[in-house]
């Protein structure tokens, strides 16, 4: 099958993202048949040519490519199972790729629950907004995991809408992918924020430092190939240019420049005190990749405290 063969597929769930999905398919030539809980979110896409559907179970009865994309994990469960006062779908037979954006744990789960309604399992994390759902130009792609066959099989038709790429059978694997590379960003975004604190209340704009960071990042990412391979081989220590002491040694400055500048540290700070409780721990010769043993839970070790509900 391929991205200009029409197909007929269903796509549970209009939000943002989901109704860019359905546009972007509808788009391509694909009949789409769209259900979503609140039905007055789904009807601008019949202007599109959708198909609206009543129920979950009506929209999964309507294509054997089933899409969800709700808002977690519970409400894939209630919307086919109909604990949202719906009927549930019978999903036998059906081919169910869920873009719902879950933990590795949800997708295995999910995965089983699937293989025992009959139906073949494929978990997607997106890595894209939706504005560049659609457009081949955008960079746009999704991770996919699970079912090699329904993969192979719809590759076209999911192609259709961003890229893709299939990192293997293991369901966890796509939302594994799709959460590291988040975490990477968030870190990234994490020391913007920070850099631009430190520069309120000076003659500097955010603007012209933009550019300067821009450059700086970009010229540092390539060391995540460097990292990747001391972790790899557990050498630590080949070829470091900057050793863990010596950016420790560093860190009473970035805290003294932080108070002169009136700017809480606290976006550093976890990165920081691993630095050096790692150097601390007779590791100063190394880089910052060995940093990863002060992460990696034993499964003894309680999990900390996080404000998360």
């Amino acid at each position: 099958m391929t991205a200009t063969t029409p197909s007929p597929l269903t796509v549970l769930g209009t939000g943002a993202m989901g109704t860019a999905l359905a546009r972007a398919w509808l788009a391509a030539g694909h009949p789409v048949t769209v259900w979503n809980r609140t039905p007055s979110r789904a009807e601008p896409l019949a202007a599109d040519g959708a198909v609206i559907a009543a129920t979950a179970a009506d929209a999964v009865a309507a294509s054997r490519l089933v899409v969800a994309c709700l808002l977690d994990d519970a409400s894939v469960g209630a919307a086919l199972d109909g604990a949202d006062g719906s009927d549930g779908a019978d999903l036998t037979g059906r081919d169910l790729v869920n873009l719902t954006t879950g933990t590795p744990g949800d997708a295995r789960s999910r995965a089983a629950w699937a293989a025992a309604r009959g139906a073949r399992y494929l978990d997607g994390g997106i890595m894209a907004v939706p504005p560049m759902i659609g457009r081949p130009d955008s960079g746009a792609y999704v991770f996919y995991s699970g079912s090699a066959e329904l993969f192979a099989e719809h590759r076209g038709v999911l192609a259709a809408v961003a890229g893709t790429e299939y990192v293997g059978t293991e369901p966890g694997l796509a939302a594994l992918h799709d959460v590291a590379l988040l975490s990477a960003m968030n870190g990234m975004f994490a020391g913007l924020l920070h850099a631009f604190a430190l520069l309120r209340g000076t003659d500097v704009a955010p603007r012209d430092l933009a550019p300067r960071l821009v450059s700086w990042l970009g010229a540092m990412a390539p060391a995540a190939h460097t990292t990747a391979e001391r972790l790899e081989t557990g050498d630590y220590t080949k070829d470091v240019v900057s050793s863990l002491a010596m950016q420790a040694a560093g860190v009473p400055t970035f805290l003294r420049t932080a108070e002169e500048q009136g700017v809480s540290p606290e976006l550093l700070l976890p990165y920081l005190d691993l630095m050096r409780r790692r150097a601390a721990d007779g590791h100063g010769e190394e880089d910052t990749a060995g940093m990863v043993e002060l992460l990696v839970r034993r499964a003894t070790d309680p999990l900390p405290s996080l404000p998360v509900s």
